[in-house]
């Protein structure tokens, strides 16, 4: 299942234009940080830690208009260090991307 949104494609399309190698780093870049901020969550044993995961996961998001990756990483930063059902959506929002 790919993830389509209109807000992202267009993020990715203002990047790199015409340039169809340069549309697909981009996304693989995409892709990559957010998982590593995934990680850095699964792993936040403290309010500090989970909370600068979140927040880096929230500025990627932003940086790239997807919306519904910003909105999971302020539930996060909201939430308590771990909390399953956020750090679960946040993986199948990543997994969609692929």
């Amino acid at each position: 299942m790919a993830y389509h949104s209109i807000a992202f494609t267009a993020a990715l399309a203002s990047a790199a234009g015409d340039d169809l190698a340069l549309r697909n780093e981009l996304r693989a870049g995409f892709v990559d940080s957010t998982a590593r901020q995934l990680d850095l969550l699964r792993r936040a044993r403290c309010d500090a830690n989970w909370g600068v995961a979140a927040e880096r996961l929230h500025a990627i998001a932003a940086s790239f208009r997807a919306v519904e990756l910003m909105g999971l990483a302020a539930e996060a930063r909201s939430g308590a260090p771990g909390d399953p059902s956020v750090i679960r959506r946040i993986e199948a929002f990543i997994d969609a991307l692929d």
